[in-house]
């Protein structure tokens, strides 16, 4: 009888305390979220402190990090990258990691802390030079091709990040990459090459400096 009282109120006890730390968990999993958007570091470091998982996922399956580079909360991100236990490789459900939307933010400063922690510069499938030449930003092209990045990483459908800076960067970011030894011949998946990514979206600098590179390989005598 005696047995059966302990198990009871072992088993009492268990229940207690699990649905009491589930509890907790439940608050600090919107604490945290609310702390990201907020750009909260002091709440942030708190609960890491506490045990929360700093790579749990937002019901749209985006890490901390992620939401924090996507929504513009500097500090909260500091804090992430800082932690050792994020996962600054992880992905959301586009494949898309944290460096990749930093280089697409512009936010270089974030780029660098991101690398320095062991940012995959080089992740399989659309990269991180991809979303820096979309920007059309300098600084953090450089910054990917000084870490070895490749300069004509293909995408899932074969597009370069030249491609994509014919399209949607500027001028000087495909002057950049075609001085770095970008490809302008490569051809995507769809036949089509950076210098009609330039045509197609009527933009006559980005087209002609492609052109002049394309040029420029001709052996002499060939036009």
């Amino acid at each position: 009888m005696k047995n059966n009282l302990m198990f009871y109120f072992k088993k009492i006890l268990f229940l207690v305390v699990f649905y009491g730390f589930s509890s907790a968990m439940a608050g600090s999993y919107e604490d945290f979220f609310i702390a990201i958007k907020q750009d909260d570091p002091v709440t942030i470091q708190a609960l890491l402190q506490r045990g929360f998982d700093p790579n749990t996922i937002d019901p749209k399956g985006e890490t901390g990090l992620f939401l924090a580079v996507q929504g513009d909360s500097p500090k909260a991100a500091q804090a992430l990258i800082d932690w050792p236990k994020t996962d600054v490789n992880a992905l959301n459900e586009k494949g898309e990691s944290a460096l990749m939307l930093a280089a697409l933010k512009k936010r270089q400063d974030l780029a660098e802390r991101l690398i320095k922690k062991g940012a995959d510069v080089n992740k399989t499938g659309w990269a991180p030079l991809h979303y820096a030449a979309t920007s059309g930003h300098l600084a953090i092209i450089s910054l990917l091709l000084e870490n070895s990045a490749y300069i004509d990483a293909e995408s899932p459908n074969g597009t370069t990040p030249l491609m994509m800076a014919a399209m949607y960067g500027t001028p000087e970011a495909v002057r950049l990459l075609l001085e770095e030894g970008a490809d302008p011949k490569l051809k995507n998946q769809q036949n089509l090459t950076a210098l009609q990514f330039a045509q197609r979206a009527n933009r006559p600098d980005a087209a002609e400096a492609i052109a002049a590179a394309i040029r420029k390989q001709r052996p002499a005598g060939q036009w």
